[in-house]
């Protein structure tokens, strides 16, 4: 691994984070190393190395994971493409080559994870028939699916609201073992700045990848402030935008263990209500520092983008 001194830093994440962006949204093109570093403006050889040193992980590994994870996504949400599609639409040579790639990420084929994805009792057909067991897992997912509906009844304040366009700063996060030091470099940028005291200046969280198809540790995130100005960023500070839109939002007043929760509910109430999540990333607006709250809760928004 090549070793990356201070002062390098700031441009080679500058660089990476243009390369992750423009990776997420050209998955279904040809994605060759000499194209990424052009977008990168290093050399193939140097990006190279950059990539794997900031990102531990290879460019090309990083590159399948990112599509087989995508071609899950579809899977998951729409029944209507084939598999044979998925294989064309994301680059690989046959059904068989992304079979063998989707198995190394989730053990199971493409047409396997499907099926499951697509009951209602997945979980069900994951247990051994033994007397008794599938009835007991049926109350448990029942159990488990109006425990999520009494949640969010009785702790959010639900809304579709049609968003302006917001432009943000933010620093990269690659794991959920990251997002804090993310936010310790952001909070370092904006505080000279005054942002920190701009009531508009909030913090948000952009989540780029679902927990549902990838590793906790490899999520990628954004920890984001959003800007009520111009202003110019640089080297490990971004700049990104949330287009406007419709979302569906979730307001919350919650422990730092009730994310998850929250955020199952919300899809829940989402996907009963009738509405689909658009091929946008959700996000969260923060509006209280938790460790200022007399109970330590988070004062938060949960956005769902949606058609």
């Amino acid at each position: 691994m090549v070793s990356i001194d201070k002062e390098a830093q700031a441009t080679y994440t500058s660089s990476v984070n243009k390369a992750l962006q423009f990776i997420d949204e050209n998955l279904d093109t040809n994605l060759s190393l000499e194209t990424i570093s052009k977008v990168a403006c290093f050399s193939p050889f140097h990006f190279h190395r950059i990539f794997k040193a900031i990102t531990h992980e290879a460019l090309n590994a990083y590159i399948t994971r990112k599509r087989v994870e995508k071609v899950a996504s579809v899977l998951m949400h729409k029944p209507e493409v084939s598999i044979a599609e998925l294989s064309l639409l994301f680059g690989f040579n046959s059904n068989s080559s992304l079979t063998r790639a989707f198995k190394k990420y989730y053990s199971i084929s493409p047409s396997e994870f499907r099926k499951q994805k697509n009951s209602r009792f997945s979980k069900i057909s994951q247990i051994e028939s033994k007397n008794g067991q599938k009835q007991v897992v049926f109350e448990e997912y029942i159990c488990s699916i109006n425990h999520l509906k009494y949640w969010i009844e009785m702790n959010a304040k639900i809304e579709i609201r049609e968003m302006a366009k917001l432009e943000l700063a933010y620093a990269t996060s690659i794991g959920v073992q990251h997002i804090k030091p993310a936010y310790d470099t952001l909070v370092k940028w904006a505080t000279p700045l005054g942002l920190l005291k701009n009531p508009e200046a909030k913090m948000v969280t952009i989540y780029h990848d679902s927990f549902k198809t990838t590793a906790p540790q490899k999520v990628r995130m954004s920890a984001c402030i959003i800007l009520p100005e111009a202003l110019k960023t640089s080297g490990n500070i971004g700049k990104t935008s949330i287009e406007k839109g419709k979302f569906i939002v979730g307001s919350f007043t919650i422990g730092l263990a009730e994310f998850e929760k929250s955020w199952n509910s919300l899809f829940l109430w989402m996907a009963e209500n009738g509405y689909k999540k658009a091929d946008r990333d959700p996000f969260e607006l923060y509006h209280n520092d938790y460790r200022s709250h007399p109970e330590k809760k988070c004062i938060v928004d949960f956005f769902i983008p949606i058609l």
